[in-house]
């Protein structure tokens, strides 16, 4: 049985008979590995029993939910309902059905109640890692739509904030992607096969752009790509690059890798159609795909002025942007905080909400 299946269960047949009259919508939403249904028997995250959360909308209801969930039996299917989660309350055991509003559980993991509307810079601020565990899960009663409006509202970016972030995702590729050649070719294997990894890992988070499917964060980024319909013709190519034993087949494959990625972006129609073939490096013995023809042909349809806000152009009219918060930031210590995260937006470029 999966954490979704236990704690699916676990509300129908104790949570809820204790809480009839109490008007709530529940659901297990936010962080855990289950939550994203990458649990099992070895790691079942690390809470280690049934959880939910009952989103009541007053402090009244509240007080009679939280009153009624101390009737909860001390194990559900032998397994403890009570368990330590973390550093919570002093590390007694406690049940761990956690009795929030809606708007005050978004906001806390997010930084804003997206049915209030998702503004530019609150996407681009929003990891999406964060939006994969909202839009992912299990919503197990939802009587008034509460938590169907919020996660409906954080379904994808908005079209001219998506070509944004492809654009960007394609610019970081296209920075390093002539390193996997140029460091194997003065002999610095070490050197070529860490860029080709950073690459590889670029295109992987670029491939969750393509889908429509927000990418998780490090631990479960692989699990889920392989859940991804590009993975059959993009996986193969970037396993055969890391695996690589010398810079010639490494930079072979990222340019096959790339290849697929470059028709799948095309296919969406963002852009006007751009060459997916690899070509020379100028005039260097390296082949490469020139990711930044993607971006500049993305941001070219860009018509939102708050995201073009964010695009600086440089010589000859070649685009420059950082991307979302995920692309400028890989700090978990700045990613699970949306405080942390907002504070981070000069990072980003002008902040479209200061009408810079």
């Amino acid at each position: 049985m999966t954490g979704l299946q236990l704690c699916h269960r676990f509300y129908d047949r104790a949570v809820a008979p204790l809480l009839a009259g109490v008007p709530h919508a529940a659901g297990l939403l936010g962080d855990g590995s289950e939550v994203l249904g990458f649990d099992d028997a070895v790691s079942p995250d690390h809470d280690f029993g049934p959880r939910a959360q009952v989103f009541v909308t007053s402090a009244a209801d509240a007080e009679r939910a939280e009153a009624a969930l101390t009737r909860l039996p001390p194990r559900f299917e032998d397994v403890p309902v009570a368990f330590v989660r973390g550093s919570r309350l002093g590390g007694a055991a406690h049940h761990q059905v956690e009795v929030v509003t809606a708007p005050r559980f978004f906001t806390d993991l997010i930084g804003r109640d997206p049915v209030d509307g998702m503004t530019t810079a609150d996407w681009l601020t929003t990891p999406t890692q964060r939006l994969a565990t909202l839009t992912g899960g299990a919503v197990f009663h939802d009587p008034e739509g509460a938590l169907a409006r919020r996660r409906a509202a954080l379904e994808w970016y908005p079209d001219d904030v998506w070509r944004y972030v492809l654009a960007a995702a394609w610019l970081r590729v296209s920075q390093e992607e002539a390193f996997v050649g140029r460091t194997g070719s003065v002999g610095d294997d070490l050197g070529s096969a860490l860029v080709t990894a950073r690459v590889a890992r670029d295109l992987v988070r670029l491939a969750f752009l393509v889908e429509r499917r927000w990418a998780p964060y490090g631990k479960w980024l692989g699990s889920a790509f392989a859940r991804l319909p590009l993975a059959g013709r993009v996986g193969p190519h970037l396993t055969a690059a890391v695996r690589a034993a010398g810079w010639r087949d490494r930079e072979a494959a990222l340019c096959a890798a790339q290849r697929e990625l470059a028709v799948a972006t095309n296919r969406l129609g963002l852009a006007d159609p751009v060459d997916p073939e690899p070509r020379r490096f100028y005039t260097r013995d390296l082949r490469v795909l020139f990711g930044d023809r993607f971006t500049s042909a993305l941001v070219d349809r860009v018509h939102d002025p708050e995201v073009r806000a964010l695009i600086v152009r440089l010589d000859h009219g070649r685009p420059t942007l950082p991307g979302a918060i995920d692309q400028a930031v890989d700090s978990v210590e700045i990613l699970t905080r949306p405080d942390r995260c907002r504070a981070a937006t000069g990072l980003l470029g002008p902040d479209p909400e200061q009408g810079a």
